[in-house]
């Protein structure tokens, strides 16, 4: 009974959502990419605090979400997520939020702001990629030989997929410790959600929904990105109608991490 009179209860113990800052600032929503949780953000998250209503969440089947909740059927494609997205959203009455995607969650975004963009007021996309394949007419960065091979090694040994790709996808080889990290927060993921967010992930195509989202963005490009290369941010600037692209100094693919204080220089930048 008491699940049907308070549904917003279960939505944030579901994603696992944790609500700190300023009560009545305005929303910013950190999401974190495929293998990571909510503590990724740790360095980034805190800084906002002192003027909005900050909130993080894990998706299902990451750091402290509910394993219980997690469903194959309603997480075989990005609109699953989205859907969860929106949730928090209504369950919190959040209003002109700022959403902050790292990686998948970047297309998680436009995916839910596209559904529904009476909640959003601005995107922060970090590391996007719109389709990982390339084909004929566009640059994803990956072979569909790449991304095949990408996935089998996944499926076959995760463990052992996760110790090889962690440090190429961080980079930043002077510092292993950060790869060390993306290392563990790989390894904390039940192997049979992660194999499936990463067929959902890299074999995602969401070119079609950057002409329709209708807020301001910020893409964030690290110089040098093995998973999201500049020409990949630069197709999806250019796809969204009001957007601005930033290249950042760092490299690897989780800038949060390997230079947070540019990330929040160049959030507050934009934000104004």
């Amino acid at each position: 009974m008491a699940q049907s009179l308070l549904p917003e209860v279960d939505v944030l113990r579901r994603n696992n959502v944790r609500v700190s800052g300023k009560v009545d600032g305005r929303p910013i929503v950190f999401a974190h990419g495929f293998g990571c949780s909510q503590e990724m953000w740790r360095y980034v998250a805190p800084h906002f605090e002192d003027t909005y209503k900050v909130v993080l969440f894990d998706y299902v089947g990451a750091g402290g979400s509910d394993l219980n909740a997690y469903d194959r059927g309603k997480y075989d494609s990005l609109d699953g997520y989205a859907t969860d997205v929106l949730e928090i959203f209504d369950a919190l009455d959040l209003h002109d939020a700022v959403f902050v995607g790292h990686s998948v969650s970047s297309m998680i975004g436009v995916t839910a702001v596209v559904r529904d963009p009476s909640r959003f007021g601005a995107l922060v996309l970090v590391g996007p990629s719109a389709r990982y394949i390339n084909t004929d007419d566009y640059f994803g960065g990956f072979s569909k030989a790449d991304i095949d091979g990408l996935l089998d090694s996944l499926d076959a040994n995760y463990l052992g997929w996760s110790s090889a790709m962690a440090p190429v996808i961080m980079a930043n080889g002077e510092r292993p410790e950060l790869g060390k990290e993306l290392l563990d927060s790989f390894c904390r993921v039940e192997p049979v959600v992660a194999s499936q967010f990463a067929h959902v992930t890299f074999l995602s195509d969401s070119r079609s929904d950057l002409s329709k989202v209708p807020v301001p963005t910020l893409i964030l490009q690290c110089s040098e990105d093995v998973i999201a290369p500049i020409e990949v941010g630069k197709f999806v600037s250019e796809q969204i109608p009001d957007s601005t692209m930033v290249v950042l100094q760092t490299t690897g693919h989780v800038p949060h991490l390997s230079d947070p204080a540019e990330v929040v220089r160049a959030i507050r930048t934009y934000l104004g």
